[in-house]
């Protein structure tokens, strides 16, 4: 298997992990472990997007990457 696609199939699976642990009620969507593990998963995804020169899916995942940034950001604040 070619580096690229084990990039891109690492930060689907942390995103998809995220995802089943939140819908099987083990993981909170406002904890910061999951905002860890889809700000890894979309950094990894943002990697694979750039070695696929796809604008599109480089897009999503930065956004989706800001998104998770910024939520990690304002859990810190508020648990001080």
């Amino acid at each position: 298997m070619e580096v690229t696609t084990l990039i891109g199939s690492a930060g689907a699976a942390i995103i998809l992990i995220a995802f089943f642990l939140n819908q099987s009620h083990k993981l909170d969507r406002d904890s910061i472990k999951f905002d860890i593990l889809n700000l890894i998963g979309s950094g990894l995804l943002i990697a694979y997007a750039i070695l696929l020169s796809s604008i599109p899916f480089t897009v999503l995942n930065g956004i989706w990457f800001l998104v998770s940034l910024r939520d990690i950001f304002s859990d810190l604040h508020n648990s001080n």
